[in-house]
């Protein structure tokens, strides 16, 4: 996907956020994020759009030393989904008005003003399964994008131990990991391998099918991307596990993002 797409997918899974939880009981608990309402998920996927497009706005070049940003939050749990709505409007501005490929300091790799538009889209389109999961619904995900929210979590989850710090944890004496989906066009489409080292982990550059890995799991791009977020269960029908269950074990009790 592009940063142009990136963009219109905000707008876009923002919405279907927004009619989720539209006349919703938005005391309802969120069981994918434990101790939160669909009133909590909503305040954090505003919030941290409205976070993400200051930081685009001031084309930041270091770390920040501060989160504060003017919220603007409703004072009614009801007024949440207008709020989300004229949040995406103002990030949609600020995507318009940036140049994706301005240099500007960023947690993970691309060190780019693409990367926190990119960011942004994964925060939300998460969110938004999270919401529908809570209302009973089963969230559906193009192939294509969640293709690219597995390659962006697998690509920057190592840079991610100042807010998930379990993830220093994932080391191991060279073995490898492959995330493989079970819909992709059979052309290395859809296909990730990782590394883990004495000193870290990574993506491996090389991940040619015939390179056997130490585990495997396979499943839809879709699913493989809700449950690399921990949004499902791997021992489920909807994925085959293969090669060193331990080592799947090590994986998902550090990799929480």
């Amino acid at each position: 996907m592009t940063p142009a797409q990136h963009g219109a997918a905000v707008a876009a899974e923002t919405a279907a956020f927004v009619a989720a939880v539209t006349a919703s009981d938005l005391s309802t608990p969120v069981p994918t994020c434990p101790g939160w309402t669909l009133a909590d998920v909503a305040q954090h996927v505003g919030s941290v759009q409205r976070w993400f497009s200051e930081l685009l706005r001031q084309r930041i070049q270091q770390p920040p030393t501060s989160r504060e940003v003017d919220l603007r939050l409703p004072e009614r749990a009801g007024d949440l989904p207008d709020w989300l709505t004229a949040g995406a409007a103002e990030a949609a501005e600020v995507f318009a008005a940036t140049d994706p490929d301005a240099p500007m300091w960023a947690w993970g790799v691309d060190q780019h003003a693409r990367f926190w538009v990119r960011r942004m889209l994964f925060e939300t389109l998460v969110h938004r399964a999270d919401a529908e999961i809570a209302l009973g619904l089963s969230p559906r995900i193009n192939h294509a994008m969640a293709v690219d929210g597995i390659d962006e979590f697998l690509t920057n989850l190592p840079f991610a131990s100042s807010f998930a710090p379990l993830t220093a944890q994932l080391r191991a004496p060279d073995r490898t990991i492959r995330f493989s989906c079970t819909d992709g066009d059979g052309e290395g489409d859809g296909d990730w391998l990782v590394g883990l080292r004495p000193d870290g982990f990574a993506l491996v550059a090389d991940r040619a099918p015939s390179r056997t890995a130490d585990a495997t799991v396979q499943g839809t791009a879709s699913d493989l991307l809700l449950l690399l977020y921990g949004r499902g269960d791997r021992r489920s029908d909807a994925f085959r596990l293969l090669g060193d269950p331990d080592l799947l074990d090590h994986w998902f009790a550090h990799s929480a993002f």
